[in-house]
């Protein structure tokens, strides 16, 4: 009798055991979403330029954006601040650029053009920043070749 008590008891606790590992299997499996990694940090490479320009030159500015993997969706933008001299930065055949204001960069390789309009020396920096709200600061400065 005790014997038939032991074996009852035994298989109370392991159906309960074996109950008790399907909820917990089940439970933690209910999050249907796949998290897939979007968010790619870029870095900004910039093709060597000349240090000095005069007044009404254009240089050409070539720039990579360097990712460790893609993905598709991710929209780029970029802006720029003009803090010393006068000059108009356009991406090819573009309109120039306004200080501060947004534009999208349709690709990850692209050209920029820089026209001196003074001869004096002239700062500028460019953000590029993309979807996800990572950003990038490079710095141009070219000094007066007159």
């Amino acid at each position: 009798m005790n014997n038939v008590i032991n074996c009852k008891i035994y298989n109370l606790l392991k159906y309960s055991f074996i109950l008790f590992f399907l909820s917990f299997v089940i439970n933690s499996c209910q999050d249907k979403d796949l998290e897939i990694l979007q968010n790619f940090p870029f870095e900004v490479t910039v093709m060597p330029l000349p240090s000095k320009i005069q007044e009404n030159e254009t240089v050409e500015i070539r720039i990579s954006l360097e990712t460790a993997s893609n993905f598709n969706e991710t929209k780029y933008s970029i802006r720029y601040f003009q803090y010393e001299g006068r000059g108009k930065l356009q991406h090819y055949n573009d309109s120039p650029y306004l200080p501060n204001d947004e534009y999208e960069l349709p690709q990850k390789q692209f050209r920029l053009y820089y026209t001196s309009e003074s001869s004096e020396s002239h700062k500028f920096s460019i953000w590029i920043k993309d979807s996800f709200g990572n950003e990038s600061k490079v710095d141009f400065e070219f000094d007066n070749a007159s």
